[in-house]
Protein backbone atom coordinates (compact mmCIF):
# COMPACT_ATOMS: atom_id res chain seq x y z
CA UNK A 1 0.00 0.00 0.00
CA UNK A 2 1.13 3.23 -1.14
CA UNK A 3 1.09 6.47 1.11
CA UNK A 4 1.27 8.54 -1.64
CA UNK A 5 -1.99 8.62 -4.09
CA UNK A 6 -0.90 9.05 -7.40
CA UNK A 7 -4.60 10.18 -8.48
CA UNK A 8 -4.61 12.77 -5.91
CA UNK A 9 -1.35 14.02 -6.78
CA UNK A 10 -2.14 14.22 -10.57
CA UNK A 11 -5.13 16.35 -10.05
CA UNK A 12 -3.41 18.76 -7.18
CA UNK A 13 -0.94 19.11 -9.91
CA UNK A 14 -3.20 19.97 -12.94
CA UNK A 15 -5.14 22.76 -10.58
CA UNK A 16 -1.60 23.90 -9.72
CA UNK A 17 -0.57 24.40 -13.38
CA UNK A 18 -3.98 25.27 -14.09
CA UNK A 19 -3.73 28.11 -11.73
CA UNK A 20 -0.01 29.14 -13.36
CA UNK A 21 -2.09 29.38 -16.85
CA UNK A 22 -5.10 31.89 -15.92
CA UNK A 23 -3.34 33.66 -12.93
CA UNK A 24 -0.87 34.58 -15.89
CA UNK A 25 -3.33 35.39 -18.38
CA UNK A 26 -4.75 38.33 -15.29
CA UNK A 27 -1.10 39.21 -14.72
CA UNK A 28 0.68 39.42 -18.32
CA UNK A 29 -2.72 41.63 -19.12
CA UNK A 30 -1.88 43.95 -16.18
CA UNK A 31 1.85 43.57 -17.09
CA UNK A 32 1.76 44.91 -20.20
CA UNK A 33 0.14 47.68 -19.16
CA UNK A 34 2.88 48.49 -16.26
CA UNK A 35 0.92 48.16 -13.57
CA UNK A 36 2.28 47.54 -10.26
CA UNK A 37 1.14 43.91 -9.96
CA UNK A 38 1.83 41.90 -12.72
CA UNK A 39 2.80 38.57 -14.08
CA UNK A 40 4.48 37.20 -11.27
CA UNK A 41 2.20 39.16 -8.43
CA UNK A 42 -1.15 37.16 -10.40
CA UNK A 43 0.71 34.02 -10.67
CA UNK A 44 1.79 33.82 -7.40
CA UNK A 45 -1.69 34.63 -5.99
CA UNK A 46 -3.53 32.26 -7.69
CA UNK A 47 -0.76 29.46 -6.79
CA UNK A 48 -1.13 30.12 -3.29
CA UNK A 49 -4.78 30.42 -3.00
CA UNK A 50 -5.23 26.86 -4.31
CA UNK A 51 -2.07 25.64 -2.29
CA UNK A 52 -3.89 27.48 0.94
CA UNK A 53 -7.22 25.51 -0.30
CA UNK A 54 -5.98 22.19 -1.22
CA UNK A 55 -3.73 21.95 2.24
CA UNK A 56 -7.08 22.92 4.19
CA UNK A 57 -8.95 20.08 2.75
CA UNK A 58 -6.44 17.69 2.96
CA UNK A 59 -5.62 18.60 6.93
CA UNK A 60 -9.29 18.37 7.83
CA UNK A 61 -11.74 16.38 5.06
CA UNK A 62 -14.85 16.71 5.54
CA UNK A 63 -14.46 20.09 7.29
CA UNK A 64 -16.34 23.16 6.13
CA UNK A 65 -14.59 24.61 3.16
CA UNK A 66 -15.71 28.57 3.53
CA UNK A 67 -13.30 28.45 6.73
CA UNK A 68 -10.78 29.20 4.59
CA UNK A 69 -12.03 30.73 1.58
CA UNK A 70 -12.92 33.46 4.33
CA UNK A 71 -9.58 33.72 5.58
CA UNK A 72 -8.19 34.12 2.02
CA UNK A 73 -10.78 36.54 1.48
CA UNK A 74 -9.59 38.49 3.96
CA UNK A 75 -5.80 37.72 3.82
CA UNK A 76 -5.93 39.41 -0.12
CA UNK A 77 -7.63 42.08 0.76
CA UNK A 78 -4.66 43.48 3.11
CA UNK A 79 -2.66 42.70 -0.42
CA UNK A 80 -4.72 44.39 -2.51
CA UNK A 81 -4.89 47.54 0.10
CA UNK A 82 -1.18 47.73 -0.60
CA UNK A 83 -1.34 48.36 -4.13
CA UNK A 84 -3.89 51.57 -3.73
CA UNK A 85 -1.77 54.48 -3.18
CA UNK A 86 -3.31 58.11 -2.71
CA UNK A 87 -1.25 61.16 -3.59
CA UNK A 88 -1.59 64.22 -4.98
CA UNK A 89 -5.27 64.02 -4.29
CA UNK A 90 -5.57 60.96 -6.76
CA UNK A 91 -6.23 57.54 -5.90
CA UNK A 92 -4.08 54.78 -7.53
CA UNK A 93 -4.44 50.96 -8.00
CA UNK A 94 -7.86 50.26 -7.47
CA UNK A 95 -8.31 48.16 -10.47
CA UNK A 96 -4.66 46.52 -9.85
CA UNK A 97 -6.02 45.99 -6.35
CA UNK A 98 -9.63 44.52 -7.61
CA UNK A 99 -7.48 41.95 -10.28
CA UNK A 100 -5.89 40.54 -7.63
CA UNK A 101 -8.89 39.88 -5.52
CA UNK A 102 -11.08 38.26 -8.57
CA UNK A 103 -7.64 36.22 -9.53
CA UNK A 104 -7.66 35.23 -5.53
CA UNK A 105 -11.52 33.98 -6.35
CA UNK A 106 -10.15 32.13 -9.91
CA UNK A 107 -7.79 30.22 -7.73
CA UNK A 108 -10.90 29.23 -5.68
CA UNK A 109 -12.79 28.21 -8.17
CA UNK A 110 -9.78 25.90 -9.59
CA UNK A 111 -9.19 24.12 -6.08
CA UNK A 112 -12.75 23.23 -6.07
CA UNK A 113 -12.25 21.37 -9.44
CA UNK A 114 -15.23 19.43 -10.73
CA UNK A 115 -17.43 21.69 -13.00
CA UNK A 116 -16.49 25.00 -11.12
CA UNK A 117 -13.56 24.72 -13.04
CA UNK A 118 -14.97 26.46 -16.28
CA UNK A 119 -16.24 28.87 -13.95
CA UNK A 120 -12.61 29.54 -13.39
CA UNK A 121 -11.95 29.94 -16.90
CA UNK A 122 -14.53 31.96 -17.61
CA UNK A 123 -14.33 34.20 -15.02
CA UNK A 124 -10.42 34.93 -16.55
CA UNK A 125 -11.69 35.60 -19.65
CA UNK A 126 -14.29 37.89 -18.17
CA UNK A 127 -11.44 39.62 -16.16
CA UNK A 128 -9.22 40.06 -19.06
CA UNK A 129 -12.37 41.54 -21.04
CA UNK A 130 -13.21 43.88 -18.25
CA UNK A 131 -9.39 45.07 -17.74
CA UNK A 132 -8.12 45.23 -22.05
CA UNK A 133 -11.23 46.61 -23.32
CA UNK A 134 -13.26 48.56 -20.46
CA UNK A 135 -9.81 50.91 -20.59
CA UNK A 136 -10.25 51.52 -23.88
CA UNK A 137 -13.98 52.65 -23.00
CA UNK A 138 -12.77 54.05 -19.92
CA UNK A 139 -10.18 56.79 -22.13
CA UNK A 140 -12.68 57.86 -24.64
CA UNK A 141 -15.17 58.30 -22.29
CA UNK A 142 -12.71 60.40 -19.38
CA UNK A 143 -9.04 61.05 -21.28
CA UNK A 144 -7.87 62.89 -18.27
CA UNK A 145 -8.87 59.72 -16.08
CA UNK A 146 -5.79 57.21 -14.85
CA UNK A 147 -6.76 53.55 -14.53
Amino acid sequence: MSILNLDELAATTGKLLLAIVLGGAVGWEREIHGRTAGLRTHILVCLGVVLFCEVSRAYAPGSDPSRIAAQVVTGIGFLGAGTILHAEGRVRGLTTAASVWTTAAIGMCISSGGTILVTAIIATLLVIVVLALLERVDRKVNPNHES
